[in-house]
């Protein structure tokens, strides 16, 4: 028996709308499926390779032109024209003590004046490498860096100084130092 790729929802819809499937026969509903809209056998069209640049409409690169050669007042007034023409709502700028009460504000501040300084988030920091030891230092930078691919990793490594990690815990940084002097890399924690 040939098999075709339609969804179910489709096939259960053409033996309801013509029939029981007792009385209706396979081979008539299949070529009742094939011929129907819904079912398309045009290929679909095949993603760009992402080391390939993007090709822009014609229409779009002539906007962004016109857009980049706009003064800041006129950015401005276009962004709240937008806003207007497109109904979007203003969203409000968050405020980092607004909400807090004047008083509380400043009993944090006593509070830290108080306790000694000590540091809780660190920078790790990679300042230079062995050219020798390039392709495993490029091969740990993807590791530890999430989300870097090989090439991302090996410009990023070409570029240094570069911060590998920030805002992280000192343990972590440790790790992170240790594994990067492992391959040949100099790193400093800030």
């Amino acid at each position: 028996m040939n098999c075709i790729k339609i969804p179910r929802l489709c096939v259960r819809q053409v033996i309801k709308s013509y029939g029981n499937s007792k009385t209706t026969s396979w081979s008539r509903s299949r070529r009742r499926i094939e011929s129907s809209s819904a079912y398309n056998t045009d290929a679909l069209a095949t993603p760009q390779p992402s080391n390939e640049p993007k090709i822009y409409d014609e229409k779009l690169k002539a906007i962004v032109g016109q857009i980049s050669k706009l003064t800041l007042i006129e950015i401005a007034e276009l962004n709240e024209l937008l806003k207007v023409t497109l109904n979007i709502p203003d969203t409000p700028m968050m405020m980092s003590m607004g909400t807090m009460p004047v008083g509380a504000a400043a009993n944090t501040e006593e509070e830290d004046d108080d306790a000694p300084k000590t540091k809780t988030s660190f920078t790790v920091k990679l300042i230079k490498f062995d050219d020798t030891k390039k392709v495993p230092l490029i091969k740990e930078m993807k590791n530890i860096i999430e989300g870097m691919n090989l090439v991302q990793a090996k410009k990023f490594v070409e570029s240094i100084p570069q911060v590998v990690k920030a805002d992280i815990g000192k343990d972590e940084a440790e790790k992170i130092k240790a594994a990067i002097q492992a391959v040949g890399g100099e790193c400093e924690i800030d």
